[in-house]
């Protein structure tokens, strides 16, 4: 096999780093791709998509998390 990966791991190996730690994410962008395929929602599942839905998904959970905390806040102030 010419051209292939050599088996093993190689003086200046990095260790395994997930989807989400690459794309600064907090959500789990490899458990939102699989659902995704999972799910009937198209045939194929691009390796753009889990990344944009985690990420959105994430914004919306922290706007939710900010404005439920401020209703706690402004609750106890009264």
């Amino acid at each position: 096999m010419t051209g292939g990966k050599s088996g093993g791991k190689a003086s200046g190996s990095k260790s395994a780093q997930s989807r989400s730690s690459k794309a600064g994410l907090a959500f789990p962008v490899g458990r939102v791709h699989r659902l995704l395929r999972k799910g009937n929602y198209a045939q194929r599942v691009g390796a753009g998509a889990p990344v944009y839905l985690a990420a959105v998904l994430e914004y919306l959970a922290a706007e939710i998390l900010e404005l439920a905390g401020n209703a706690a806040r402004d609750n106890k102030k009264t």
